[in-house]
């Protein structure tokens, strides 16, 4: 009789693994067709595989809480003749297929090349096009096992971005895991700052969204002119701040929040502004931003400027911002793609101003120009391209004719 393999199979569209937890029927037992007979686990449900046919379990060749991939052979069931008939594994005839049958001899042949591998090696899976593996995308799935680990640590999925894995299609497995914690404990480690951690766990957050990013070159001359007859005098950021919380006062469904199938609308146009401090970045706020005309809040933004150094905030002056303006011109960048943090939906930043030539419809001529690109990065579930880019274009209008801010 042949020996048909029992085979692990595609358990989710996600699923490259599973976990032996349970075999639920013994070496020898006569089953039948469809019969559940190994529980497996996966990253999402415990589930049942089934006999492919009717007959007797040959062997297994797994062992218990050892992952295999989809595809893995994880044993033999003799078919009875009935079931060799029915899979097409007998003579027309209806006898018993005999050893010039080329169809009998594969199946038994590679059952005879099976049962000669060790018993704890591992086949390579048969089904390719899974998702994309670990070596290009991290650890996406994740063991219930390799997650208990993980959370032993204190480690998180993007802490593994760059192990390659070996399981299947690259997936990382907890050998590797294991492995790639014993080599890290072998190179120079430094702690990060409390402050480099709550950077990396709010980017991290953020970066679960579809966020996209568009961008405009908007000329500073209007605004370069306007400054110079300003006491004191306010900065690009608090321009550009102005800006925004003026254009979201007119439309605040771009700074909504999608909450399940809600958009859940600011109440207040709180707009904070990202400042540099040590080893990271603090978002300081300015509360009703759109009600404030710019000469009264240049005071308390460098106030709130020179505590953020100091990292001595007061709490009502952070957090419960709609959006955030970033000013990484400062470090000589033309052009990035900033994050919003993750309450919030956008983040409008400004590059370096560079003097570029500027066609003058009225002279008829090029002239030079202070230019400076805007992006504005903003989570794509709540806001299109097309509304992100009305949006810039407002602001691009109000810094065209600062006295009205």
């Amino acid at each position: 009789m042949p020996s048909i393999p029992i085979i692990m199979p595609q358990l989710g569209e996600s699923i490259a693994e599973a976990t032996v937890v349970n075999l639920m029927v013994k070496a020898g037992e006569q089953i039948k067709a469809g019969q559940d007979v190994i529980e497996v686990e996966t990253s999402k449900a415990t589930m049942n595989v089934a006999s492919p046919c009717s007959g007797q379990v040959e062997e297994f060749l797994v062992h218990l809480t050892e992952s295999y991939p989809v595809g893995a052979i994880l044993g033999y069931v003799q078919a009875t003749p009935e079931e060799a008939q029915r899979l097409g594994l007998d003579s027309s005839n209806g006898k018993q297929a005999g050893a010039g049958d080329s169809s009998s001899n594969s199946v038994h042949s590679a059952s005879q090349d099976a049962h000669q591998a060790p018993p704890n090696k591992k086949v390579q899976p048969t089904v390719r096009g899974l998702p994309v593996p670990a070596n290009a995308a991290g650890a996406s799935y994740m063991s219930p096992r390799m997650k208990a680990r993980m959370v032993e640590l204190g480690l998180h999925a993007a802490d593994l971005s760059g192990l390659p894995g070996s399981g299947a299609a690259g997936r990382v497995t907890i050998q590797d895991f294991e492995k790639f914690i014993t080599l890290l404990e072998k190179q120079k480690i430094s702690s990060a700052s409390s402050m480099r951690v709550a950077v990396a766990d709010a980017m991290r957050r953020s970066w679960t969204r579809p966020i996209a990013t568009v961008a405009l070159p908007v000329v500073f001359d209007p605004m370069l002119r306007h400054r110079k007859t300003c006491n004191p005098k306010p900065g690009p950021a608090l321009y550009a701040l102005r800006a925004l919380a003026i254009a979201l006062a007119e439309n605040s469904a771009p700074a909504g929040r999608l909450i399940g199938s809600k958009i859940v609308h600011p109440s207040t146009i709180d707009v904070g502004f990202a400042v540099e401090a040590e080893d990271g970045v603090l978002v300081p706020v300015i509360r009703d931003a759109d009600k404030k005309e710019l000469k009264s809040l240049v005071e308390p933004y460098d106030h709130l400027i020179q505590l953020a150094h100091k990292r001595k905030l007061p709490a009502d002056a952070t957090g419960g911002s709609i959006a955030t303006v970033t000013n990484f011109g400062t470090f000589g960048l033309t052009w990035a793609t900033p994050i919003p943090l993750p309450e919030q939906t956008l983040v409008l930043g400004m590059g370096a101003g560079r003097r570029v030539p500027f066609w003058d419809e009225q002279k008829g001529a090029f002239v030079p120009v202070t230019e400076a690109q805007f992006t504005l990065s903003f989570d794509h579930r709540v806001l299109d391209g097309g509304a992100a880019g009305r949006l810039l274009a407002r602001i691009a209008a109000l810094l065209a004719q600062p006295e009205q801010m």
